[in-house]
């Protein structure tokens, strides 16, 4: 089982930028894809980014594709979430997730660890 705790959230003019950062422990974190997901009010959860155990592979979803970057340091137990150009409508919960796999994954089925989740605001 790994612990998750976010940490980066705020608020933000769009435009902006801020790094979500996802704290990890447990022995399982470096064979384990992680995840972003986010959660608007009213709207299901919803797949962001996802990394594969090394870092040496990554997948976005089309609406953040070219803005967000999902990095880890296995090192430093560590996930990351860089937001720019950032959007009114990227505002959200944003949360962290590890899964149950090494690869890439964008089933939230895979995840099955997850963090308490920070939030996103992004103001016109």
């Amino acid at each position: 089982q790994v612990q998750l705790v976010e940490s980066g959230g705020g608020l933000v003019q769009a435009g902006g930028s801020l790094r979500l950062s996802c704290a990890a422990s447990g022995r399982a974190f470096n064979s384990k894809a992680m995840g972003w997901f986010r959660q608007a009010p009213g709207k299901e959860r919803e797949f962001v980014a996802a990394i594969n155990w090394s870092g040496g592979s990554t997948y976005y979803a089309d609406s953040v594709k070219g803005r967000f970057t999902i990095s880890r340091d296995n090192a430093k137990n560590t996930v990351y979430l860089q937001m720019n150009s950032l959007k009114p409508e990227d505002t959200a919960v944003y949360y962290c997730a590890a899964a149950t796999v090494s690869f890439t994954t964008y089933n939230i089925a895979d995840f099955r660890s997850w963090g308490q989740g920070t939030q996103v605001t992004v103001s016109s």
